[in-house]
């Protein structure tokens, strides 16, 4: 594939947004070529691309295939693999938020569980399990949001997405009218 500033601003950053995202900058990279690129490509021409060594291709795109996020092909007559990223961007999402689920939230949920399941000896301990069950209870919320949505068609889901701003003023307005408020206001007393 031939890279062309476009595409390479597009992988360069990508690279850079990765190593925010907790991904090693070369799999970020390795990815957003595959993301634009109109064919599947080798690790040879994926390292050739990139001019990274094959052996950093080849650790990056096992990390991409362990996050689900690649596809493996081959083609009659090649003994060689080709990686693709999936098509569709709603697929790539979801594939993304269950990994980071799996990977993050669930393993908090497991430890606020258990942190709740245990009795307090002190004071401290109590404000302390209040806490994680205020945290506990908002991922428990949240996930089970997430999890309506993940069944929504793309379509249906990009409908939900254009009524945000709406529902949120929908939401505020019917506060007003009802003189409550959704939003947290801040204690004077606090300060």
């Amino acid at each position: 594939m031939e890279t062309t500033p476009l595409t390479l601003s597009f992988i360069h950053h990508f690279g850079e947004m990765g190593s925010r995202w907790g991904i090693n900058r070369t799999v970020g990279q390795i990815y957003a070529l595959l993301f634009v690129s109109r064919q599947p490509l080798c690790a040879d021409d994926i390292a050739d691309a990139l001019q990274f060594s094959r052996s950093n291709v080849s650790m990056g795109l096992k990390e991409l295939q362990s996050w689900q996020l690649v596809k493996l092909r081959h083609f009659p007559g090649d003994r060689r693999e080709f990686f693709e990223a999936p098509d569709d961007v709603w697929e790539i999402f979801h594939t993304l938020a269950d990994q980071r689920r799996r990977r993050e939230v669930e393993p908090t949920q497991s430890m606020l569980r258990v942190a709740l399941l245990q009795t307090p000896t002190n004071p401290d301990e109590v404000y302390a399990q209040e806490r994680m069950r205020e945290m506990h209870d908002l991922i428990e919320q949240l996930m089970g949001w997430f999890d309506e949505v993940q069944k929504l068609s793309p379509e249906t889901a990009k409908q939900l997405l254009d009524m945000g701003t709406k529902v949120t003023k929908v939401l505020e307005l019917k506060d007003r009218l009802t003189g409550k408020s959704s939003r947290k206001k801040p204690d004077p007393q606090a300060a």
